[in-house]
């Protein structure tokens, strides 16, 4: 069932088009593979085990939310894309998903989370530090506030520009965005260093959009998995560096996570989800 807390246009964030059409690549790719594994080890090293309540916002084509539902979280997929929920929802029956636009406020009432996740999102939007805030909005006192986002502004090239990113960050950009929301910045973190040598390759050799050809496809190209063995040797790269990441040994990366915590002197309310069609 997809419950509506808000509506809004997911083309003006990401096309959707890039949902539906790239959710086979991104499935079985070994970023993403990745990324869902070092997140669960991050819940599990703060504490936050199942079956808590875990909102995965932004969660696209799913594959973080599915580590979680495979690990007995009680997790809720979160995102703007009606048609990215609808896949997922078609994928596995039963699954809790949400509508809602990190831009508009969020319905009053809402059951508060134990985590609430925004993994490569808010780089989507013009106003971050408001996306975090609301964030910080739909977690429980004392609950925890998980925000990745794509590092190291040089790189910014057409890759981001097709997805939707307003811009990539520095440690202190990424602190900057959580000023003022109520939430208390734990730490940053790189992970992806072994990726950088290859994203700085890729970024004097873009692909470039070809005439004709949609966004969708030129993003298609960019994620084009190399033959075997080196989908394979990512994957050992990714495991070599995660412990290293999550203990904040790395110096770089493409990309940086956020941990905070909501302050514990709130008052909290439970109520049932709004719920929609």
């Amino acid at each position: 069932m997809i419950s509506i807390w808000s509506e809004g246009v997911a083309d003006e964030n990401m096309s959707e088009a890039i949902l539906v059409d790239q959710a086979g690549v991104i499935r079985r790719h070994p970023w993403w593979l990745a990324r869902a594994r070092l997140t669960v080890s991050l819940l599990k090293t703060l504490e936050v085990v199942p079956p808590s309540r875990v909102l995965d916002a932004g969660c696209g084509w799913g594959v973080t939310l599915e580590a979680l539902e495979n690990r007995g979280y009680q997790a809720v997929g979160m995102d703007i894309s009606g048609r990215a929920l609808e896949m997922l929802d078609r994928r596995r029956g039963g699954r809790s998903l949400a509508q809602a636009d990190l831009t508009r406020p969020m319905p009053e009432g809402l059951e508060p989370f134990d985590a609430v996740l925004a993994l490569d999102v808010i780089e989507h939007l013009d106003d971050d530090r408001s996306a975090v805030e609301r964030l910080g909005q739909l977690a429980r006192p004392g609950g925890i506030v998980i925000v990745s986002v794509p590092a190291m502004p040089e790189m910014f090239s057409e890759f981001d520009q097709i997805q939707g990113h307003r811009r990539r960050y520095l440690p202190d950009t990424l602190r900057g965005a959580f000023s003022r929301t109520g939430l208390e910045l734990e730490r940053v973190f790189w992970w992806g260093s072994w990726l950088v040598p290859t994203l700085k390759r890729q970024r004097r050799r873009p692909l470039r959009a070809v005439p004709g050809e949609s966004p969708s496809a030129t993003y298609g190209r960019y994620l084009r998995l190399p033959p075997w063995p080196l989908p394979q040797i990512m994957n050992a790269a990714f495991a070599f560096e995660h412990g290293r990441a999550i203990a904040g040994q790395l110096r770089r990366g493409t990309s940086l996570f956020a941990i905070a915590r909501k302050s514990q002197i709130q008052i909290s309310t439970s109520i049932k989800y709004v719920t929609g069609s």
